[in-house]
């Protein structure tokens, strides 16, 4: 089974009560299930904590792939064997995320879900990253969702998020960053230097000092790129 429809499956599925610090029963006693309990536990009081989150993603993925594809892993091609645990695994990752995104301050799930999703469900994707972001007033959680749009070949849409929410006096320099080099790549040299003279409002002098150079770099290489096409 294609992994959209199975993602999509996920995404229409009743949200169920938040229950991350609790392990899934099995039959079987794996080693990292006393860790997989800590890990819990910790995401339980703390659903953005990215470490706990990359640790226990590695185990239900672990897990996943462990269990093996659909079908007779025999008389199926090896690529597709292999790409079947692939999906399996993502998909564990999802339903994880799924899960610790039900906390109502959990924002770094968001960005996972959005991560997983962004090519197969454009809008959703958008819609928890836009979410991530107004959880989190640190404005870590917009940092991490325009990396991913950026990432993903959409720098349009990075614009967008971070405009809708870059609070320039209260959030992070580096987010000035990702929103010069995203108007860049949206060819939109105009639009680079109005986010690069929003450095000047903001509180830390020193960190918008350093960043102000390289991105007054980039924004020139673009602006004559332009010029010589």
């Amino acid at each position: 089974m294609d992994f959209l429809p199975r993602l999509r499956r996920l995404v229409r599925r009743p949200a169920s009560g938040y229950k991350v610090g609790l392990r899934r029963p099995t039959s079987i006693r794996r080693r990292d299930s006393v860790r997989e309990d800590a890990v819990r536990v910790k995401l339980s009081e703390d659903p953005n904590d990215a470490q706990a989150f990359r640790a226990l993603a590695e185990m239900v993925r672990r897990r996943a792939a462990e269990m093996g594809p659909d079908g007779d892993p025999l008389t199926a091609p090896q690529d597709e064997v292999e790409q079947e645990k692939q999906r399996a695994a993502d998909l564990a990752v999802w339903a994880l995320a799924e899960e610790l995104a039900g906390h109502p301050r959990a924002w770094y799930p968001l960005i996972e879900l959005a991560r997983l999703s962004v090519h197969d469900d454009h809008e959703g994707a958008l819609r928890r990253l836009a979410t991530a972001a107004e959880r989190d007033p640190s404005g870590q959680a917009l940092l991490e969702g325009l990396a991913v749009l950026r990432d993903a070949g959409l720098p349009v849409e990075a614009l967008g998020l971070g405009v809708g929410h870059w609070r320039v006096k209260e959030q992070p320099v580096e987010i000035a960053r990702q929103l010069v080099l995203a108007a860049i790549e949206a060819d939109r040299p105009l639009e680079a230097k109005h986010h690069l003279a929003a450095l000047d409002l903001h509180p830390d002098r020193a960190a918008a000092a350093r960043l102000r150079p390289e991105l007054e770099a980039a924004v020139a290489h673009a602006e004559q790129q332009i010029a010589g096409t």
